[in-house]
């Protein structure tokens, strides 16, 4: 198996680098301005905002599947254009492609969601996110999109995010919920989606739905952390139009791939 992972230096990219190169697949990782730093990962550089660039890479790489990981939050060009090109030099060379989303296009509600459920968005990164998905599945109906929430592990910018809150450095709101998932598992669910028999919109998620505020808890809890000092706010207070009660109903995925889909408590369990 080759595969191409667009946005090999990102956190999500990376972990998927490196669990392909460990089962043998052949594995190029693209990069903008970073480093992949996977031992046995072909590194390219590109710029997914020029199609042009995206396509000659593509066609010179023929991957058998391509795993979409770009995103940079508030541009637009790499979230919404970035992932059309990727999808269209993907299927000019009919290589299998999993284009991963995010829970961000949907503006919250206190249902779960599932699958099928339309795009919501409420905030330019949501739109620019539900665009992307758009542009796939308009380019290529066989495509899976991997909608997933906030992704742990360690080097997570939502742990960081945490700890800085818990210092006094950030502010976390509490009627954010989310449904975190590891980087690993959802590394292993991405490259056992690529010989999926699965299309369209496929949520990945963890089964714990938490609050931001709650997550700052369980962090200072497995850290040790005195918990007195997060800074909390809501939606309302900040003045700002987010996201809120955002759950992603993922037992279509846990019925679907061997991977176990951990939820936060047990992550994040006390003295791991």
């Amino acid at each position: 198996m080759r595969v191409l992972v667009v946005g090999g230096s990102g956190f999500l990219g990376r972990e998927v680098c490196r669990l392909a190169a460990r089962a043998g697949w052949v594995v190029v990782g693209t990069c903008h301005s970073g480093a992949v730093g996977v031992p046995g990962v072909e590194v390219r550089r590109l710029d997914v905002t020029d199609r042009a660039a995206v396509v000659d890479l593509v066609a010179g790489v023929r991957p058998d599947a391509v795993v979409a990981t770009p995103y940079r939050y508030g541009d637009w060009a790499v979230t919404a254009d970035g992932a059309a090109h990727v999808a269209y030099a993907a299927a000019r060379v009919g290589a299998r492609l999993v284009h991963i989303s995010s829970d961000a296009l949907h503006a919250g509600r206190p249902e779960a969601y599932t699958d099928d459920d339309p795009p919501t968005p409420v905030f330019p990164y949501g739109a620019a996110k539900a665009a992307a998905e758009t542009a796939v599945r308009a380019v290529d109906p066989d495509a899976v999109l991997v909608r997933t929430s906030l992704i742990l592990g360690e080097g997570s910018k939502q742990i960081q995010l945490c700890r800085d809150a818990l210092a006094g450095r950030a502010t976390l709101f509490t009627d954010e919920l989310r449904c975190p998932i590891d980087v690993g598992d959802l590394a292993a669910a991405v490259l056992e989606l690529v010989g999926a028999e699965v299309a369209g919109p496929l949520n990945v998620a963890g089964p714990d739905a938490v609050s931001r505020a709650e997550l700052g808890l369980l962090v200072a809890r497995r850290e040790g952390i005195d918990p007195a000092g997060l800074k909390t706010t809501n939606g309302a207070a900040a003045g700002v139009v987010r996201p809120t009660e955002v759950r992603l109903d993922s037992s279509h995925a846990a019925g679907l791939l061997r991977t176990r889909l951990r939820g936060v408590s047990e992550l994040l369990a006390a003295g791991r």
